[in-house]
């Protein structure tokens, strides 16, 4: 998958992706990390997410990693917020407050840029992933990140001979292979979708499930 495919999405306004409210997931369980104040969260892949906004009114700084730079201005647009911006690097940085979207390839992401992450939260990146990039993430995130970091992981299961993805089926046994090695993993929550889900069923899923990960790195 390459990046010009997500360029058309956002070019073309086919975002179904994106969700018009905070994760309900994220309001339930983040809490129940425990990070300190102010500290630093990495959000790979986060398009215009209104997770960003919801992170940092609870005090967090927020890191933002996006392909699209239309997302990322869309963000700034929408939210009417005026963005300082520079460059990092293979990025182009856009900040304002306690957020910062930075534009470009999360592959391109070094262990020095995010050695400030105390935290992790993945709701649309293993799942924006076909297996060989998908491999390839969860093998840079455990080479840049440090120890101890936590953070959520949410997925979705579901047959993916039904519906070609993205977003893609990332089952429990995936998740465990991917992350297993380097993170201690706890699922938080399981739950069946399906009847939420008019894409899903108008493509002729039979089911579909999302599930909460707490995640911490060894």
């Amino acid at each position: 998958m390459q990046p010009e495919f997500w360029h058309k999405k956002w070019a073309s306004n086919q975002i179904g992706f994106h969700l018009p409210a905070v994760n309900p997931y994220l309001q339930r369980f983040w809490p129940d990390l425990q990070l300190p104040a102010q500290a630093r969260v990495l959000v790979p892949l986060c398009g215009k997410s209104l997770d960003l906004l919801w992170l940092a009114g609870r005090g967090y700084q927020v890191l933002g990693i996006e392909l699209s730079q239309k997302a990322v201005e869309d963000f700034f647009t929408e939210q009417q917020l005026q963005p300082q911006i520079s460059e990092h690097g293979a990025f182009k940085v856009y900040r304002a407050g306690s957020i910062e979207l930075w534009c470009g390839d999360v592959f391109a992401l070094t262990a020095e840029d995010v050695a400030g992450c105390a935290a992790l939260y993945d709701r649309a990146a293993v799942i924006a992933l076909p297996v060989p990039m998908r491999e390839h993430y969860a093998e840079h995130l455990q080479n840049i990140l440090a120890a101890g970091l936590k953070g959520l992981l949410i997925t979705l299961d579901y047959d993916q001979a039904q519906i070609p993805g993205p977003p893609f089926s990332v089952d429990d046994a995936q998740v465990q292979r991917l992350f297993g090695g380097l993170w201690q993993m706890q699922v938080l929550q399981s739950q069946d979708v399906l009847s939420d889900s008019g894409k899903f069923v108008q493509a002729g899923a039979t089911r579909l499930e999302e599930r909460v990960y707490r995640l911490t790195a060894r």
